[in-house]
């Protein structure tokens, strides 16, 4: 038995083919009793079978193998489990015979608090407090519902049988087929499932109510949620019927199942997740509130929902073989959200925000401490590290990157050949990277394994010489430092308008594009498109001269603040450039000068602390026109993109301390305390006002941080409390944000959501940090087993920017890590030694205090 210990994968002689599972939850005593019998195909000699299971206790006796052609059962001479591989090893006195067999095993587990396997969520139902049961097995956590091949590639058909109170709603993948009552009891019977991976498994058992609706073509579209919250799920249910039809037509492959549930669930770690034809949700993901929903909450569900859909296609039907092809399934569900999205709600020019998505992804691979889109997983402890905005958003920017060289109808059209091919089955990514070479008749593999095989990204300069355009790529490092990759990228060059097109690919370290016959166009007036990542600069005229990338003037803004930030660029001329926004009206825009600033106000804390007042008052004056534009109150048929900038705008006005909005905000905020549906305080202005709120609070004035507390505690919408939980972190004074982050330990903050507090005040960072170490032994127990433990290690730690800081933070975890937390930590001390770096760096600017003063008191 020994031989089975560590190893990354099943071994291969037995392959399950079919699953027939009953559940008992108790959602009282929190504990579930289970059989399954699997149907198994023997292909090699074996005296063993080797298969998933954790925290399982199997019932002895019940276990048995029994031979189709013989019809003989065989009993395990020995059991045992391997819990640290999550490995039940069933051992046989005889050799098992080749063929078809069915294996039988009677477990009991329990229904954990964790938010992975099959947990526990609770709820309120007429004041009373109720569990539900639920189920999350992505990554690698069926095995802690039922032993099985938890692998994707061990695709099988599920038979799922459930024991439930019979006042309860019992939902599955796949329609009800019987219903028995049996007193208290009734046994809910589900038709059998398409072959699918178990990590797509769902189960959810509680009271529900519903909102119901069907496609063009008869499926069964659902949206479920708790009891009185039925209306909160008719903007999902619209965005979910609307986006199951343009999937259909553009992947021409028809929804493959008889109906489509989507339900809210109070406890839930990531999102959602795809379930075939379960999706779950956040509360947050899927329901709108059209009176205290911001427009923001509209389009993450719209978003999300799209997101989910597209991977019953991408992920279900065609799935990945092993979880290093992970960005194979998110990457892809992530770019073809925003597809989805913009087909739907035109008006909110979602692909400009989509940039959102690809810069996130390039702050973190612009680390030393990043990894490739396809990173080897050799244990299923390291999944859920992969998790992050290099699968999901860098890995959406080249599938957009991409689809634009090879052109939006090949890409379609060699995407539905993929699918058909794969259906039911499992792919890699050369799979994909195949059906389009196909399709297209371009190098995609070869093109495509330099940005997904390796880490980092590309900045491309350019400069014009003669009648030549010559091009020199370099890996660009946060860090400054020099990195030796090299990539193969799509360049689009646009002479005098954009009719007059050149694609070539970048192929080396520098190369040279005569551009003789374009020169009837100006050469002053040249556009150039990178259709990857990265940005281009022209040399000629040093950085501060930006020719072209992506027609974006908000590219241009987050690639001028990374070279600031690596050091390749002065703060002072950063500055200079964003002063040239003053009257920028575009939403995305101004969205990221706002995040820029933010963070451009944290290091110049650290590093010029006498300059702070100014960089705020500068900043102030960024932003008050499009404040005078907007107001306070939303217009009558504004656009979307106008309602999400509104309370952008007034938040940053009040975290720089904007005296009028303060005022304003306050005032606004006493109205609602008085009456929650007043319409001084709309939805989309509310994170604004209980900013503005905390900017005043300290231990000698808690008026502001007890109400907000009050909100929180009589609100049940989880929009509100997450609102209210990001906005309690702000605050200057650090013994408030020490009691706040003992409050987010406590019961009354779900665990799923502890996290949204840990943004803190410049002030509240080393408090947050001392907290963290204190509570330490409570957090790794608490969010341990889960994704979420990460967001605590990056919060805390990664906003510092001392060398004596990320060695304290060093020695503190040399004794604490785990696997699930190394490659988060990591980064974090990166990002602490970057910012440390350049807080040397903006110390070291001559002319900074002059460029700023006179930023600051250049009137708009």
């Amino acid at each position: 038995m020994e031989q089975f210990k560590g190893q990354s994968r099943l071994p291969k002689f037995a392959v399950p083919k079919r699953y027939d599972i009953r559940l008992k939850p108790d959602l009282i005593s929190c504990k579930f009793a289970g059989s399954v019998n699997i149907d198994l195909d023997i292909v090699a000699d074996t005296r063993f079978v080797v298969l998933n299971a954790a925290d399982l206790s199997i019932r002895s006796g019940s276990v048995s193998f029994k031979s189709k052609d013989s019809s003989k059962v065989f009993q395990p001479s020995k059991i045992e489990i391997f819990e640290e591989d999550d490995l039940l090893v069933l051992e046989f006195s005889e050799t098992l015979p080749i063929g078809l067999g069915v294996l039988a095993i009677e477990f009991e587990g329990i229904l954990n608090d964790k938010m992975k396997g099959f947990y526990r969520s609770t709820y309120e139902h007429n004041g009373e407090k109720k569990n539900m049961a639920v189920t999350q097995f992505e990554p690698a956590d069926a095995r802690r519902c039922f032993p099985c091949w938890d692998e994707p590639a061990c695709k099988a058909m599920f038979k799922i049988t459930l024991d439930v109170p019979v006042e309860l709603v019992a939902l599955s993948n796949m329609p009800v087929i019987e219903e028995k009552v049996d007193g208290l009891l009734k046994t809910v019977s589900y038709q059998e499932s398409p072959i699918m991976s178990t990590y797509l498994v769902a189960i959810v058992v509680g009271l529900f109510d519903y909102v119901e609706d069907h496609t063009s073509d008869g499926v069964k579209v659902r949206v479920y949620c708790q009891v009185g919250k039925a209306n909160e799920g008719k903007f999902a249910l619209h965005v979910a019927v609307k986006t199951l039809k343009l999937y259909e037509e553009y992947f021409a492959v028809p929804y493959p199942l008889p109906k489509l549930d989507m339900i809210a669930i109070p406890d839930f770690a990531a999102g959602a997740m795809e379930n075939y034809g379960l999706v779950t949700y956040r509360e947050v993901a899927l329901l709108y509130d059209d009176q205290h929903s911001a427009a923001a909450n509209k389009q993450r569900v719209a978003i999300v929902v799209a997101h989910e859909l597209a991977h019953q296609w991408f992920g279900n039907l065609v799935t990945m073989e092993w979880w290093t092809h992970l960005w194979l399934n998110e990457g892809f569900a992530t770019w073809v959200s925003y597809l989805a999205t913009d087909n739907l709600f035109p008006e909110w020019k979602i692909w400009t925000q989509f940039l959102d998505e690809s810069t996130e992804g390039l702050r973190l691979d612009g680390l030393e401490e990043s990894h490739p889109i396809e990173v080897e997983v050799n244990h299923a402890r390291e999944i859920d590290e992969i998790f992050d905005s290099i699968s999901y958003r860098k890995g959406a920017a080249v599938i957009r990157m991409l689809q634009s060289y090879l052109g939006a109808e090949c890409f379609q059209r060699s995407l539905a050949s993929y699918i058909k091919r794969h259906a039911y089955s499992n792919a890699k990514t050369e799979d994909l990277w195949a059906a389009l070479e196909e399709g297209s008749g371009e190098p995609v593999n070869k093109l495509m394994n330099s940005w997904t095989k390796q880490k980092g990204y590309p900045v491309v300069s350019v400069k014009v010489k003669d009648q030549n355009l010559e091009f020199e790529q370099s890996q660009f490092l946060s860090s400054g430092s020099h990195g030796n990759g090299q990539w193969i990228v799509p360049i689009t060059v646009c002479f005098g308008s954009y009719d007059v097109l050149k694609n070539f690919l970048l192929e080396t370290k520098s190369e040279t594009l005569d551009i003789k016959e374009f020169l009837g166009s100006s050469v002053a007036k040249d556009k150039l498109s990178g259709s990857g990542s990265g940005c281009i600069c022209d040399k000629n005229n040093g950085i501060s001269t930006w020719i072209k990338l992506n027609v974006d003037q908000a590219g241009i803004l987050d690639d001028s603040f990374a070279l600031c930030m690596a050091r390749q660029q002065s703060l002072a001329s950063l500055l200079t450039l964003m002063g040239a926004y003053r009257e920028e009206l575009e939403y995305t825009v101004l969205s990221h000068l706002i995040t820029i600033s933010y963070k451009i106000a944290r290091i110049a804390a650290d590093a010029v602390p006498e300059l702070l007042d100014f960089i705020k008052q500068f900043f102030i004056s960024l932003f008050q026109n499009s404040v005078e534009r907007l107001g306070w109150q939303p217009k009558a048929g504004e656009s979307h993109l106008d309602a999400m900038l509104r309370g952008e705008v007034l938040t940053a006005l009040a975290v720089f301390g904007h005296d009028l909005t303060l005022v304003e905000a306050i005032r606004r905020f006493h109205a609602f305390l008085e009456d929650r549906n007043t319409p001084l305080l709309p939805p989309d202005i509310r994170k604004a006002a209980y900013v503005a709120v905390m900017q005043k609070v300290s231990v000698s004035n808690r008026w502001g941080y007890d109400s907000l507390l009050r909100v929180y505690r009589e609100s049940d919408l989880s929009q509100e409390k997450t609102r209210i939980l990001s906005s309690l972190a702000t605050c200057p004074d650090p013994n408030i944000i020490l009691e706040f982050h003992n409050f987010l330990l406590t019961s009354e903050v779900r665990s799923q959501d502890a996290y949204l507090g840990l943004a803190v005040s410049m002030e509240g960072r080393e408090t947050a940090w001392t907290w963290l170490k204190d509570n330490w032994e409570h957090i790794s127990n608490t969010w341990g087993s889960g994704p979420l433990i990460t967001r605590f290690v990056s919060a805390v730690v990664s906003p510092f920017a001392s060398f004596e800081k990320a060695k304290e933070v060093e020695e503190f975890f040399a004794s604490r890590s785990k696997p699930s937390i190394a490659r988060t930590l990591k980064q974090s001390i990166e990002r602490v030694c970057i910012n440390a770096k350049w807080v040397e760096s903006v110390r070291g600017e001559k002319d900074l205090a002059e460029a700023v003063k006179e930023l600051a008191h250049r009137k708009c």
